[in-house]
């Protein structure tokens, strides 16, 4: 994290719904929403390959509910708008392969306790939460607008814009000075097309419609915008390139500009505190800003497998507010996994709404509410 007051840029990329990492993360929260579903104190650990046409699922589950893991998965892909017959990886073509087994003894005897309140974590682990006064989101603006543009792509295509196909990258880059963001200098798109569609024609798109609804006031004449570099992309998603569970963490949180403790969220059941305390610490984060104590945050928790309480917890304000006071407010919330749970109703199935478009700086989420 840097707190130079010298002018800067800083660049953050997002991922469509269609890249074929995300699929992969798509498909394991689907199958952990539907345990849920059924059985809320389910243990999911479930990680997901796909290429060409094979889909592998993998992991650890234990539950009470059964669930059609292939059906789930089928449907999830057909959902993100891998439909087309004649690609390898369709809905209706794909190959699907189980590897799940139970969660290991070990880990659920360090987790299960007879005390609720006492559950231990899931993994031992450190997680960061971010929070900037920045945007209204609270989130940082390079991260946040690159998501807009991921999305508004799939909505274009969804409605009408039939050349489009689910796979994308973009990125923006945005100038800060005084560590504020005063302009969007680089916007860049590259967007899976059906074959014919020329360059040209994607560049007007962008600049003329694409760029514009999803920047808002932030877009105007200077900016530079660059569309499919290589020239053509036809070939894409994972028909082309390989998917895994867990490979957009940075995508998924800050964008670089907060820290990332190096765990992935999807397919893992709040038990894990690789999600479910990186999202508590982004709560907290919020809340500290909400009360004026700083304009920046950043909370650090860390835990040993098997305990409630964490082994630390740490906040920093990088210079913007009371340090003091925000280590005072931080102390009254209360990090033991179950609390964090039961504080943010962790046991729904929900996971599916955070799998795209980053897990933070989204409404109705619990751990961004006030």
């Amino acid at each position: 994290m840097t707190t130079s007051t010298k002018p800067f840029t800083f660049t953050s990329e997002s991922v469509s719904e269609g890249h074929p990492d995300k699929v992969a993360d798509y498909i394991a929260d689907s199958i952990l929403d539907a345990h849920l579903s059924g059985d809320p104190d389910s243990r999911v650990a479930c990680e997901v390959l796909c290429k060409e046409d094979q889909l592998i699922i993998a992991g650890e589950i234990t539950s009470r509910c059964v669930v059609d893991w292939e059906q789930v998965a089928r449907r999830a892909v057909e959902e993100i708008g891998y439909t087309e017959p004649d690609e390898a990886f369709s809905s209706t073509r794909v190959m699907v392969q189980s590897f799940l087994s139970q969660q290991a003894t070990e880990i659920a005897q360090g987790v299960t306790r007879s005390d609720r309140m006492e559950q231990g974590a899931g993994d031992q682990g450190i997680m960061f939460g971010y929070a900037t006064t920045e945007t209204p989101e609270l989130m940082p603006l390079p991260i946040l607008l690159a998501h807009r543009l991921s999305h508004a792509l799939a909505q274009h295509r969804r409605n009408g814009e039939s050349w489009l196909r689910p796979d994308s990258k973009t990125q923006v880059s945005v100038t800060y000075a005084d560590g504020v963001p005063v302009e969007v200098t680089d916007v860049l798109v590259s967007t899976q097309h059906r074959l014919g569609v020329e360059r040209d024609a994607i560049l007007a798109f962008v600049r003329g419609t694409l760029a514009p609804l999803s920047l808002g006031d932030w877009f105007h004449e200077g900016v530079r915008v660059t569309v499919n570099p290589t020239g053509s992309f036809v070939q894409g998603g994972p028909s082309a390139d390989c998917g895994v569970t867990g490979r957009k963490i940075i995508v998924d949180t800050y964008g670089g500009m907060g820290r990332h403790g190096g765990g992935a969220f999807s397919g893992k059941d709040p038990s894990k505190v690789d999600r479910s305390g990186a999202y508590f610490c982004r709560y907290v984060a919020r809340q500290l800003i909400r009360e004026g104590i700083a304009e920046r945050a950043e909370i650090q928790v860390a835990y040993a497998i098997g305990v409630a309480r964490p082994v630390s917890v740490k906040v920093d304000t990088f210079g913007t507010g009371d340090e003091c006071r925000a280590a005072e407010f931080v102390r009254t919330f209360d990090f033991r996994p179950r609390a964090i749970i039961e504080k943010l109703d962790l046991l729904r199935p929900i996971y599916r709404t955070t799998t795209n478009y980053g897990h933070f700086g989204k409404p109705g989420l619990p751990w961004e509410s006030d």
